[in-house]
Formats: C-alpha cells, sequence, structure tokens
C-alpha cells in the first residue's frame, strides 16, 4: 500500500474508519478495476497533503464484501468520505482531484 494509504478490511472498519477522531476518506476498488487503477495516484497524492487532517483508506471490494454491501456500492471506484463514524459524502467513478480535493476541504471547514 502507498504511503499514508491505510489498506482497511471487514476486520478493521469499524476501529479504523466509523472510530476514527479524524475525517475519513474510503476508497473502494478492486484488483481488475482499470478506473480504479487510474485514480489510485491521486488517492495516494492527497493522502501526502492531508496527511494528519484526514486519514485516507482504500478497501478491496472483492476481498471485503460485506462493507460493500452494507454501504450499496454499486459501481467503483467509489470514495465516501466519512466524519465522526457517519458517511457524510460520496463520488462514484474516477472524478478529477480537485473534486476530491473540495470535498475533503469541505470535511475540515
Amino acid at each position: 500500500m502507498a504511503e499514508g494509504v491505510l489498506d482497511v478490511t471487514t476486520a478493521t472498519w469499524d476501529s479504523e474508519v466509523l472510530g476514527s477522531n479524524v475525517p475519513v476518506m474510503v476508497d473502494f476498488w478492486a484488483v481488475w478495476c482499470g478506473p480504479c487503477r487510474m485514480i489510485a495516484p491521486t488517492v495516494e497524492e492527497l493522502a501526502k497533503e492531508y496527511a494528519g487532517k484526514i486519514k485516507v483508506c482504500k478497501l478491496n471490494t472483492d476481498e471485503n464484501p460485506e462493507i460493500a454491501s452494507k454501504y450499496k456500492i454499486m459501481g467503483i471506484p467509489t470514495i465516501m468520505f466519512f466524519n465522526q463514524g457517519q458517511k457524510v459524502d460520496q463520488v462514484v467513478g474516477a472524478v478529477p482531484k480537485p473534486q476530491l480535493k473540495s470535498k475533503m476541504d469541505s470535511l475540515l471547514a
């Protein structure tokens, strides 16, 4: 996993995402997904830029179907934003970096 990006699983979901004391961005992805690979470098850049302010995680939907199902993930990549254990926003698809940055900035506002 890239520097600053935390790999979460069903086992670590509650403690790392829902129990986080900082806002969390979660990238739902899969190995076979082309758009997921396209957005990965952007996710890694954002993890470095927002280090210490927002936790950036990735969850492999093939390996953790329970979480993907719980949050009704229909297409990947899906990026969800959590604050104080609650889902507050999401985007679906390989969106441009400025769109993700604006969502992260609003989480911190």
